[in-house]
């Protein structure tokens, strides 16, 4: 298990008070929320690594199929 560390943030009096009532209505630790907050936030900022920006640019240079519906696109897998 990771080692835990406390932080401190500075807010507004209001924001704090609403996202404590918030996280109390839907009977969540505010610190679960805020971990999951920060965990998203990270998520969204990392980079492609090298093999994913290739098997990107390689998908863009293929033919793509485009299918009626999802019995097409079975058929023509052959599932």
């Amino acid at each position: 298990m990771a080692k835990e560390v406390q932080i401190s943030i500075k807010m507004e009096q209001e924001l704090r008070d609403e996202f404590m009532a918030v996280a109390a209505v839907v009977h969540r630790p505010a610190a679960q929320i805020i971990r999951e907050l920060m965990r998203s936030y990270i998520t969204r900022q990392e980079q492609p690594n090298a093999e994913t920006i290739a098997a990107l640019a390689a998908s863009e240079k293929e033919e793509m199929n485009s299918y009626a519906s999802a019995d097409a696109l079975y058929r023509s897998l052959g599932i």
